[in-house]
């Protein structure tokens, strides 16, 4: 009898300690799909911020940037970045302010010589705005001068080029003008040295949307985004008026030379920014406000053929403005994504690839 009581003893604690280990053991396995979220700042000498950009450093690192100051379109609105080393975010540092104009849409991307570099707009407004870009050989610690390109020139527009094998930068870019959207394309193959366009994008008129606000009279796309599918075949995805009021889509099937026409996908876009990634198995995931006419919820969607969707990821869904959403896959697979926060604040969330799914 004793010693029975004793072997009972001896058992209750295993197991016990068996069942706390497996209860952990789950935990961690359910955490490691959940994704990460966090402010990249909580103070900040700007009270309105917008149109982040994300890149991942060489040594595993981010760095992000965006347009902050008294609002969009102000002339204090100037371009500020951040760098993630460690698992924080530095304190938002001032890295271009052009005088007397506001400036706008950064986007952060590395050539494949391994230079940093930051592409922006300044001006009055998108329909008169230049393009202006610094450069930075250690990572975005320091920055050159700002260079403005000639006029009609403007790099990516608002998301991140397509960088291929060879190193030809295939940049998506846009202009707005009165009652009238269109997008372009700029190709470098000498790391942006020189460029070609292609263009105008546009979509047919026939694609008028049906329920359009009577008071909506600009027409056509901006700011592509631009992944590969395969082999030479690209493909553009991109915002629309609330003429059109889906996502835009148009192919290209020699690496970015020459484009088809746009033609709408069956996904709303409430004339608000958009970002796609083609992960290296070949999926494009895209970000986008799943909305007809406000910039909230912000979701994730996947396809395996680059034209059927699924959102499988709400990152908000209250009330606000959740939206320009700037989407990466690190080197070690997850994905990185920064948007605007009520136009407070830059989010950043981390998505496991495990967290995306099949």
């Amino acid at each position: 009898m004793a010693t029975g009581l004793r072997l009972s003893a001896v058992r209750f604690p295993m197991t016990l300690l068996f069942n706390q280990i497996f209860v952990l053991n789950l935990l961690c396995a359910l955490m490691a799909h959940v994704p990460s979220r966090e402010f990249i700042f909580t103070s900040a000498p700007f009270p309105s911020c917008h149109a982040s950009t994300i890149v991942e450093l060489r040594d595993g690192g981010l760095m992000a940037a965006w347009f902050g100051g008294t609002q969009e379109g102000a002339r204090d609105v100037a371009i500020w970045g951040s760098r993630r080393v460690a698992n924080r975010w530095s304190v938002p540092s001032l890295l271009v302010r052009e005088p007397n104009v506001p400036t706008w849409n950064p986007v952060l991307f590395h050539t494949r010589d391994g230079r940093l570099w930051l592409y922006y707009k300044f001006g009055p407004s998108p329909e008169t705005w230049s393009a202006g870009r610094i450069w930075s050989a250690d990572e975005g610690q320091t920055w050159s001068q700002p260079e403005h390109l000639p006029a009609g020139l403007y790099g990516p527009i608002r998301s991140k080029p397509l960088i291929l094998e060879n190193g030809t930068i295939v940049s998506g870019t846009s202009v707005e003008s009165y009652r009238s959207w269109a997008a372009w394309i700029e190709r470098s193959t000498d790391g942006g040295k020189t460029w070609t366009k292609f263009g105008p994008i546009t979509v047919p008129e026939g694609e008028r949307s049906r329920g359009s606000a009577p008071s909506e009279d600009t027409y056509g796309i901006i700011q592509p985004s631009i992944v590969r599918l395969d082999g030479r075949r690209l493909r553009l995805y991109a915002r629309s008026t609330s003429l059109i009021g889906k996502i835009c889509v148009a192919d290209s099937l020699d690496a970015g030379l020459t484009w088809t026409p746009a033609r709408p996908l069956d996904l709303p876009n409430p004339n608000s920014g958009i970002d796609a990634v083609a992960l290296r198995d070949g999926r494009v995931v895209l970000a986008f406000n799943n909305s007809d006419r406000e910039r909230t919820p912000l979701n994730l969607a996947i396809s395996e053929d680059g034209e059927h969707f699924r959102v499988f990821q709400t990152l908000e869904d209250e009330p606000g403005e959740y939206s320009y959403p700037a989407l990466i896959q690190g080197k070690h697979g997850d994905l990185h994504l920064t948007y605007t926060w009520n136009r407070k604040k830059i989010c950043y969330v981390r998505i496991p690839l495990s967290g995306v799914p099949q």
